[in-house]
């Protein structure tokens, strides 16, 4: 025990030495997240995945840099877009193009969305039936946009408006468009009578004012930054860093219904349900009733963690109010059913929870970045504009930090000072996550060199493949209404989880301690593709399996 602390307390010192200036400066022993951290530098082809200890487990290579974000998915491939070099959308974000890398670095898929009217950017989903949302922008000439009401004195060439579009990946290359939503079907204005979507702003929430924020030399009107999906709810959130709102919109309507402002399961069609941050967007307050400021990454926060299904969100901080800084945010949505209490302007007025509150001096990130809630009640959030990770406490105390050792000239040695390593944000996986089943994670060496301190760390993460080899065995797969589950493991009890592509648990079960023979029950669940975990307390094997019935 005496050489453990001498150890901790020597790797501490070391953190703290002026010659650690990337990698891992701060590793707090025994208060962190057992998991994996992945990030894209903007400035590179590559993706990596690292471990808590700052040692690389994974990197996956690109032709193109981020466009800009990347996730593992549960079958272990990297969903990644990348910046095709678009000439006519020339905002930060630009993407263009969304690709799939298998694990041993195999381009599987590869999608563009990058011409003269359109262009992917900033962020994508993957949703539980293998197809992807992405953000498009599309072009709108200044006589479309007048003629909506835009007022001609507020009016560029040509000004950019939003879609959602939902992509079914098909073969290498191809995809096909099953749906849709335009921001250009919501709109209200108060400039023009003689125009469509006349009205009053202030009692119209539900749609988006074409004169806010409109601007002369500004295309890039609305900015969307990031997109989440709520498989329960069947709805999409999104934030506008130039609204300084987020706004959640319902995707359970048809293509032609989310153009309408009726049908889905909110009877909204594709109508704002929900919207937070600033309400002078919609003419219900002033300065002092704005929340948000640039912000990026709303998310919601997964089922079985700290604040279960609220928002999280990285308020920058660009232009707030009494100085700039950024803070880490939580709100809970005065949800009911599938719509959100209207009262005006929309709650909630407080959050739940905040990090850096009031403080300029711990964090200011005036763009990207993001955040992230963590089984154990931290938040790993990324400053982007420096390229650094930090684990937080629920008391808001860093317990991990990580800085980024690649920018736009390749690896920082370490000692020098680090300049141009940003990146757009930072994902945590735990080691338990269904996209590691089966996956070699053995950590190598750090990304940087010369990093004694990273190397020193030792820090033992869980391999969630300790593999119950040719002990279980399952059948009929693909099954309709049940799996016989045929087990050589006796002498302890079997958990059984059967988890859908979203990552979620669908069904659990247990086969007791005795047993060699068990039937799990499929009826109830739906047709597709799952994954089934079965462990105990020292090992596990996950199988992939097809329901159809």
């Amino acid at each position: 025990m005496k050489k453990y602390i001498f150890c901790t307390l020597l790797l501490l010192v070391f953190l703290k030495s002026n010659s650690q200036t990337v990698g891992l400066l701060q590793h707090d022993t025994g208060t962190l997240d057992d998991g994996y951290v992945l990030f894209a530098p903007i400035s590179s082809t590559n993706t990596y995945l690292i471990d808590k200890c700052g040692k690389q487990v994974k990197t996956w290579a690109s032709t193109y840099r981020p466009g800009q974000s990347v996730y593992i998915l549960p079958d272990g491939t990297l969903l990644r877009s990348g910046n095709a070099n678009n000439t006519t959308f020339t905002a930060g974000g630009k993407g263009g193009i969304i690709q799939k890398i298998d694990w041993n670095g195999n381009l599987t898929w590869s999608y563009t969305i990058s011409n003269t009217l359109e262009c992917q950017h900033h962020d994508i989903k993957a949703l539980p039936n293998g197809n992807v949302l992405a953000i498009v922008w599309e072009s709108k000439t200044n006589t479309e946009a007048t003629a909506q009401g835009r007022n001609p004195s507020l009016v560029p060439a040509t000004v950019w408006s939003e879609k959602i579009i939902e992509i079914q990946p098909v073969g290498a290359t191809g995809g096909n468009i099953v749906w849709e939503w335009h921001l250009w079907d919501h709109l209200v204005q108060d400039f023009d009578v003689t125009k469509p979507n006349y009205g009053s702003v202030s009692t119209s929430p539900q749609l988006l004012n074409m004169n806010f924020e409109a601007s002369a030399t500004n295309s890039d009107w609305i900015h969307l930054n990031s997109i989440d999906y709520n498989v329960t709810l069947d709805q999409i959130l999104l934030s506008s860093h130039a609204f300084d709102e987020v706004w959640i919109i319902d995707h359970s309507t048809t293509t032609a219904q989310a153009a309408s402002h009726t049908e889905g399961n909110s009877g909204k069609g594709g109508d704002l349900l929900y919207r937070w941050g600033n309400p002078q967007a919609y003419n219900n307050g002033n300065a002092t009733n704005q929340k948000l400021f640039g912000q990026h990454n709303a998310n919601w926060i997964e089922s079985g963690l700290p604040y279960q299904n609220q928002i999280m969100i990285f308020n920058n901080g660009n232009g707030r109010t009494g100085g700039n800084y950024s803070t880490v945010e939580i709100i809970n949505p005065p949800v009911n059913g599938y719509n959100y209490t209207a009262t005006l302007p929309y709650g909630p007025t407080i959050t739940s929870w905040i990090y850096n509150s009031g403080n300029p001096n711990t964090i200011y990130a005036a763009n990207i970045s993001g955040s992230q809630q963590l089984s154990n009640g931290n938040v790993i959030l990324c400053d982007g504009p420096l390229g650094t990770f930090r684990e937080v406490n629920s008391a808001g105390t860093t317990v991990w930090k990580y800085i980024n050792p690649i920018n736009n000239t390749g690896i920082i040695s370490q000692g020098t000072t680090p300049t141009q390593n940003i990146t757009f944000r930072s994902s945590f996986y735990p080691s338990n996550y269904i996209g590691f089943s089966g996956q070699d994670l053995t950590a190598s060496s750090t990304i940087e060199s010369s990093n004694t301190v990273s190397a020193s760390c030792n820090l033992t993460l869980s391999n969630v493949e300790n593999k119950i080899e040719n002990d279980v065995l399952i059948y009929p797969n693909p099954a309709q209404d049940f799996i016989t589950i045929k087990s050589k493991i006796t002498e302890t009890d079997l958990k059984v989880e059967l988890i859908n592509e979203f990552g979620k648990v669908v069904k659990e079960d247990k086969i007791l301690q005795g047993n060699n023979l068990s039937i799990f029950e499929t009826h109830t669940i739906h047709n597709g593709f799952y994954f089934m975990k079965i462990s105990n307390e020292n090992a596990s094997k996950t199988y992939k399996v097809i329901i159809n019935k």
